[in-house]
């Protein structure tokens, strides 16, 4: 497991029965988190005292109680400042666990000591962009919601970013990645955070457990002839790490050389010392 430890600003305090208690900056937020399926005592005081809970509705979806938080705060993880915003379903427009992923790819940038051209696809509110950046790439940012665009180019911002090299790309990824391999253009390294499930522009239905291997297979058209590394993160339940390895080695190392390695990545719960899983990724390096 691949364990996001390095966190100030954010703790997973204890998690129980469903449910995760956060410390976000100075907020303590309760959310659901279908992994802790274990019913452990709740001895912190801070269970019956949170800032804001996300509670579900038994008719789907769910809302935010006892909301004591600001509209939006700021967290910092090292160099990257985020804007943290309390979401419709549950999420928060930050995953910690990924600052793992973070750190790796800022680690091979600034070790690669050349130019590097980063693609990142359903890019969300940008936290592998900005980690990027900030290591010195040039990075696109491509995701389909126009409003998660923006939220990342306010975490830009946020961190010091707004003059760096990001292309901002609002656009179903598949359809990107096809004009890109047709204008001929290239990427050093890639990041992809596929959903589990959605629906394309004109209706398609995208699923992973279908779909990845032609996506990935299609993205090896837009890689340099030294590319770098290859991350793909998976929240897919019952997707073996292991799969997502063999699929890089299928499509990269055969190719390129060099190895993949994937693990579930993970948060440390302080009340119980142990780690919370928090789905996989697969980490391809040259």
């Amino acid at each position: 497991m691949w364990i996001s430890d390095k966190w100030q600003d954010y703790e997973l305090i204890d998690c129980s029965a469903g449910e995760k208690l956060e410390r976000w900056g100075k907020q303590i937020l309760v959310r659901p988190d279908p992994q802790a399926i274990w019913d452990t005592p709740r001895k912190n005081r801070l269970w019956s005292k949170p800032s804001a809970k996300y509670s579900r509705s038994q008719t789907g979806g769910g809302h935010w109680e006892k909301c004591d938080v600001p509209e939006s705060w700021q967290v910092r993880y090292g160099e990257l400042t985020f804007n943290v915003k309390p979401m419709n379903f549950k999420h928060t427009g930050i995953f910690p666990e990924q600052a793992c992923n973070w750190d790796f790819a800022m680690g091979k940038i600034r070790g690669a000591k050349r130019p590097i051209n980063v693609l990142n696809l359903f890019a969300y509110t940008g936290g592998a962009t900005i980690a990027c950046a900030k290591a010195g790439a040039s990075v696109c940012h491509v995701d389909a919601a126009k409003g998660m665009v923006s939220w990342a180019k306010e975490n830009a911002r946020s961190s010091g970013l707004e003059a760096a090299p990001i292309r901002w790309i609002v656009d179903d990824c598949a359809k990107f990645v096809e004009r890109e391999i047709r204008r001929g253009k290239r990427y050093d390294a890639i990041i992809m955070d596929p959903p589990s499930y959605g629906r394309g522009p004109g209706g398609e239905v995208w699923k992973l457990e279908e779909s990845l291997w032609s996506f990935v297979s299609l993205c090896r058209g837009v890689l340099s002839d030294e590319p770098l590394f290859v991350i793909i993160n998976s929240y897919t339940t019952g997707l073996s790490p292991s799969v997502l390895s063999y699929i890089t080695d299928s499509l990269f190392t055969k190719e390129f050389g060099g190895h993949s390695e994937s693990r579930e990545l993970g948060l440390p719960v302080t009340e119980s010392g142990l780690f919370l899983p928090c789905g996989a990724a697969c980490r391809w390096e040259a």
